[in-house]
């Protein structure tokens, strides 16, 4: 039997990277999993996968960005499953004008929208379920760029993350006494889709020493499996060859 069998876990973003990850991990440990996304087909297509191996998958799109839609399907998961165990709040994005010479007020509110707001809708929606079962576990997947200020990821992304992370311990502080526990995943660079919008492309083989989404995805998971007197307030996850180390050691050279 499956670490989390019997479990009920809602993953957003989880048609790629880290979500998608995450979602094939905690079924694969036996989690009954809520996929939540924009576009209906990757979810589908990873639900596909989790029913292939003999998981319990529910395919719910939404624009987290859009409190109301991220309340239907909160609603829908206390309506249809009665209960919510895990929540893992994974949705984010950046954009590749976001440096302060190009970035719009657009851009902010994609970024704010995108990161943090989405987070909180998330959290907001889940935490009356929580309370009202004595219990539940929150997994926000914040960043590096939530600790530590450089350019690289811009100031919106940076600003929000850093927002993520002080929202996760602010639950902790309110909701011990209710059995609910918050974790802020911190990863370095991960292989991901978002990637993707970085202004300048990155080789193969700095792709390849990165984190991989299964990294996440397993830590994700270990979390979810601790006991419920267990709070993993915070965990940072990098790879070893960490660029940004790398590039310092350059610099002293």
């Amino acid at each position: 039997m499956g670490q989390l069998q019997g479990k009920i876990a809602w993953i957003t973003g989880a048609g790629s990277g880290i979500g998608e990850s995450a979602a094939l991990k905690l079924a694969e440990a036996g989690a009954l999993v809520i996929l939540t996304g924009r576009r209906r087909e990757p979810l589908e297509e990873v639900a596909g996968r989790i029913r292939a191996a003999g998981g319990t998958a529910h395919v719910q799109p939404a624009d987290l960005m859009k409190s109301a839609e991220v309340q239907r399907v909160a609603d829908w998961i206390s309506k249809e499953l009665g209960r919510l165990d895990i929540l893992v709040s994974n949705a984010g994005l950046n954009i590749t004008e976001r440096d302060w010479k190009r970035l719009s007020p657009e851009g902010v509110d994609e970024l704010i929208h995108g990161n943090l707001s989405s987070a909180f809708y998330c959290a907001q929606a889940v935490l009356p379920m929580m309370r009202a079962q004595g219990g539940g576990l929150m997994i926000h997947t914040a960043s590096m760029a939530g600790r530590n200020i450089g350019g690289m990821s811009g100031a919106g992304y940076t600003a929000a993350k850093h927002g993520v992370v002080a929202m996760s311990h602010s639950i902790n502080m309110e909701e011990c006494t209710n059995g609910i526990r918050s974790c802020a995943l911190l990863p370095g660079e991960v292989n991901t889709p978002i990637l993707k919008k970085r202004p300048n492309p990155l080789s193969q083989e700095d792709l390849n020493r990165m984190l991989q989404p299964e990294d996440c995805g397993e830590m994700i998971r270990h979390i979810a499996g601790l006991p419920p007197h267990v709070c993993v307030n915070e965990i940072w996850l990098t790879p070893t060859w960490n660029r940004g180390y790398v590039a310092a050691q350059s610099r002293k050279l």
